[in-house]
């Protein structure tokens, strides 16, 4: 299909042929027939991409400091990798369309195929030939509304929102500043309340439109101060809704002078917010930023995993300011038609944002784009060619389910130079991605369905998506006879690993590897060499300062990141299991007592573990530490020797009375490049470069982990309950 994509270095926007996005239980698949270009959101975005990288930096200081502190961490050359990825990666644009549903999931209500719908979401209402859309962000078409009327529905909600945020009363007189898409809107909601409306814009042309729908209009060269003051009775308005975008402060500065004593300022727009404390505090004006449309938005919860607010409590959500707006438009009390000034097809869509560049000098408004009635989605089991070269059969065809940040910041780079190595497929979970990966990095094709990369051209597999698709694909690829490497963690429960351990049985020589890297780190390295000729058991103990994860995130999801003790605190189980050099035999799991922590969600806990060998682990994980602290420190103990590893900068070896000083790596090497090359070398021997039954154990026991949790009890770890 195609979509309409932005390379944030170069600013290039262009049309690319991706995957059509795939559908899960809680979206709904839409065949997208027009999208609105939002003149003032985009516009800020096309700006970005068109400054060069120092003004970039300066226009984003926080991503600067982020970076900075990547740099300090991670070292110079994977953070530009990092960084190089992310700025030569396609982003999608646009939030606001409409279409007709191709297929809805098995949990959503109320929407069929068939059913004329507008959607909205900027992760997901993009100018694409078909968006894949969560089912509280569609909302169905009233008859006597037209397509292009009800792709502005997100837009409308938009002007709702700041609107609803600004408590209009009959009767009341409100100031509309900036008369752009959303100003325009706004006008007509503030005149539907029946509100007095004064609309003022530098653009002339757009204070007649506003002037149109029943405003008084304040053109250029206008005292605003002094209409306001005058249409008011002295007073000033009851409100302002600020629909403007500007880096200058001076509407903000116009709020406090027009507005009356206890009035109220929505800022809609992007404006520069140093509130001048004089007016403001003498009047105690009221200011609120509306947050996009409504309830519900930036929330995980609502957006994505489809829980609506319970309508007594939240009269007003996303969707239901959606369907609002729609009926307005059906009562013919919101025109939006004559905002329309430019029509494009998906293919004119550089055309389109030269307009709003101003690389074209023509006044515009409302701009929509047209998508092709006849695009089928019988393309959807179909490769997109992205590299013609040939396949090379001496080489290890390799194919990639999920690109996200980690895949490739961390495995990507450091696999494209093996020239052993050749990239086949790749298929992500939205299929929005695909196509800029994999041309980035040189893949054959992409695809929007995993069975595409369980080919007879691919060799391995290597699945980097969220963790609750991590056992279905191992077993998709085991069952293939495909070699697969899946991130960490392997399983979410005993029941996938389960099904995990029953396709390897039947498939013996295909190999498993999970990203276990820190058992590859030069200092593991070294302190296990340091301990090579100990005999006696092992003392291990780990101090992992992990650092909050906001509660939204989806590794947080019980169902679909299982919890950071399974997603991340496996790594530590691993690393334990590598330092003694044997399999974990039982696993106990306390943690601390948080009202909002359930035993799978807990971040504060300490795990001991006891081996076949007889040594024994703690791993002490834990969220509420300060940031100031490093992440990671182990300590080894055993034989009369001693070793300490410092968040994987250094490693400090101790024998005796003397002390050995391992030499310091410029930058920190959790192992990911020593991994994956122990990895492709045990392909082509045959030998599993970590056997698949301590891969089993250490991700059985990290599972079991959180039953212990839970019980209270210790458990053993016994491979015999997978078959």
């Amino acid at each position: 299909m195609k979509q309409v994509t932005q390379t944030l270095r170069t600013g290039v926007v262009e049309v690319n042929e991706v995957p059509i996005p795939t559908l899960n239980d809680k979206f709904v698949l839409v065949k997208n027939i027009v999208s609105v270009i939002s003149a003032g959101t985009e516009k800020t975005k096309i700006d970005m991409g068109k400054k060069n990288l120092l003004q970039k930096a300066k226009a984003r200081p926080d991503l600067v400091k982020q970076v900075i502190n990547k740099i300090q961490t991670e070292g110079l050359k994977k953070t530009f990798q990092t960084v190089t990825s992310r700025l030569n990666s396609p982003s999608p644009l646009g939030y606001s369309c409409a279409g007709r549903v191709v297929a809805a999931g098995g949990l959503v209500e109320g929407i069929q195929p068939g059913d004329r719908v507008a959607c909205g979401g900027a992760d997901y209402a993009n100018h694409a030939e078909f968006v894949a859309i969560p089912k509280n962000l569609v909302v169905k078409i009233p008859d006597n509304v037209s397509d292009e009327e009800a792709a502005f529905t997100t837009v409308g909600s938009i002007a709702m929102q700041g609107v609803r945020l600004s408590q209009p009363l009959l009767g009341e007189t409100f100031l509309v500043l900036g008369l752009g898409l959303l100003g325009q809107i706004a006008v007509q909601l503030l005149r539907a309340n029946g509100c007095n409306v004064i609309a003022t814009d530098l653009d002339a042309s757009l204070v007649k439109q506003a002037e149109s729908f029943g405003a008084i209009g304040a053109g250029p060269g206008t005292d605003v101060e002094a209409l306001c003051k005058e249409l008011t009775a002295g007073h000033g308005v009851d409100g302002v809704l600020v629909c403007a975008g500007t880096s200058s402060n001076q509407p903000i500065e116009l709020c406090g002078a027009v507005t009356r004593e206890k009035g109220r300022v929505v800022v809609v727009g992007a404006v520069r917010m140093d509130i001048p404390r004089e007016d403001f505090f003498k009047k105690e004006i009221n200011v609120v930023i509306s947050r996009s449309y409504g309830p519900g938005r930036y929330d995980p919860s609502y957006e994505e995993n489809g829980h609506d607010y319970p309508l007594g409590y939240v009269r007003f959500t996303e969707q239901r300011n959606m369907q609002t707006f729609l009926e307005l438009v059906a009562q013919g009390k919101i025109d939006v038609k004559t905002l329309i000034t430019h029509r494009y097809t998906v293919d004119q869509a550089a055309e389109a944002y030269q307009l709003i560049a101003g690389d074209k000098t023509e006044p515009y408004l409302g701009i929509i784009m047209q998508y092709d009635a006849s695009t089928s989605t019988s393309k959807k089991d179909s490769r997109i060619a992205v590299n013609s070269t040939p396949i090379n059969t001496n080489k290890l065809g390799l194919s990639f389910f999920g690109a996200g940040n980690y895949a490739t910041a961390s495995l990507l780079p450091p696999l494209s130079d093996k020239s052993d190595v050749e990239f086949r497929g790749l298929v992500t979970a939205s299929g929005r991605t695909a196509r800029g990966v994999a041309s980035q990095f040189g893949f054959s094709f992409c695809a929007g369905d995993y069975d595409e990369i369980l080919a007879s051209d691919t060799d391995a597999i290597m699945v980097t998506t969220r963790h609750d698709t991590h056992a279905s694909s191992v077993c998709g690829a085991i069952n293939a006879d495909k070699h697969v490497y899946v991130e960490k963690p392997i399983a979410l429960n005993v029941e996938e690993l389960k099904q995990i351990h029953a396709a390897k049985l039947a498939h013996q020589t295909t190999q498993v590897m999970v990203g276990f890297n820190r058992r590859f780190a030069p200092s593991t390295v070294a302190v296990v060499k340091h301990f090579e000729s100990v005999r006696s058991p092992l003392v291990v103990n780990i101090r992992v300062n992990s650092g909050v994860i906001p509660t939204d995130h989806w590794i947080q999801d019980p169902k679909v990141g299982g919890g950071r003790i399974i997603g991340e605190a496996c790594h530590f189980v691993d690393l334990a299991s590598a330092l003694v050099s044997s399999d974990p035999k039982t696993v106990n799991c306390v943690g601390t007592s948080k009202a909002n922590k359930s035993a799978m969600l807990n971040d504060n806990v300490v795990i001991t573990l006891t081996f076949e060998n007889g040594s024994i682990a703690n791993i002490v994980y834990t969220a509420d530490g300060s940031k100031a602290m490093q992440k990671e420190y182990v300590e080894v103990f055993g034989g009369g020797r001693s070793a300490v590893i410092n968040d994987f900068k250094d490693a400090v070896l101790y024998q005796g009375d003397s002390k050995q000083y391992v030499k310091k790596q410029t930058s920190q090497d959790k192992g990911q490049k020593s991994m994956l090359s122990a990895w492709l070398d045990g392909l082509k021997t045959g030998t599993p470069c970590v056997p698949y039954e301590c891969l089993m154990a250490n991700s059985l026991a990290t599972v079991l982990a959180v039953e212990s949790l839970a019980l209270g009890s210790s458990l053993n770890v016994d491979l015999s309950i997978l078959d």
